[in-house]
């Protein structure tokens, strides 16, 4: 596989479409830590965040001849992810009323490191997990901003569209979201930490999703 810094998306995008299938690695690749970040600020679990990214990526596959360049791609491509987080949400809310039918019947640069040794901030799991787990009590609609700025480093009219909310909204509900964060961990990890998405996993997920590529 050829280095992942060396094409731009639209000449990988052009030379996919033209047949050259493996180069579609490099997509997968490249921004699977932002797709990842986005299916867990959903609160999905890390193997139904793999499976919708999985899709992300097949759907984006079949849809890249009707890409167009008047929109960031990242943009394009987090649009696909969240459609799929929605679908996915919905169909577990479905699903969770049908069960309850049943029983009834039957019954942001807002973060700064505290230490500039890496490998100690990736063993600190525990203060990790606060991070997780204080992100998944905030409110949907205030985390999803948060993810999209502060961990995807989208700017205001790209989060905007995305979320199709106002500009001033998103604005709101960004500060509102860092207030209910601050104070427990800014003094511990930078957002780059926030849902990362661990190496060891990237490359069983692109070839899984590169041989269903494959075959299509």
């Amino acid at each position: 596989m050829e280095k992942i810094s060396k094409y731009t998306e639209k000449e990988i995008i052009e030379r996919v479409l033209n047949g050259e299938k493996p180069l579609y690695e490099i997509i997968i690749r490249r921004y699977n830590p932002y797709l990842y970040k986005i299916g867990r600020s959903f609160n999905f679990n890390h193997e139904d965040t793999e499976d919708l990214m999985q899709d992300t990526y097949i759907d984006a596959f079949k849809s890249l001849s009707q890409y167009e360049e008047r929109a960031n791609f990242k943009t394009w491509l987090i649009r696909i992810m969240l459609n799929n987080c929605y679908r996915k949400k919905q169909k577990s809310y479905v699903k969770n009323e049908q069960s309850t039918e049943l029983i009834h019947e039957n019954a942001n640069p807002m973060f700064s490191k505290k230490t500039n040794n890496a490998q100690e901030q990736l063993l600190n799991l525990e203060l990790g997990h606060i991070i997780e787990i204080s992100l998944s009590k905030i409110p949907e609609d205030y985390r999803m901003v948060f993810s999209l700025r502060e961990m995807n480093g989208l700017n205001v009219s790209e989060t905007s569209n995305l979320l199709e909310i106002s500009e001033a909204n998103v604005k709101v509900r960004l500060n509102r979201a860092k207030s209910m964060l601050r104070a427990q961990i800014e003094k511990a990890y930078s957002t780059d930490e926030l849902f990362s998405f661990n190496l060891k996993y990237c490359d069983p997920l692109t070839e899984k999703i590169m041989d269903k590529i494959n075959k299509l």
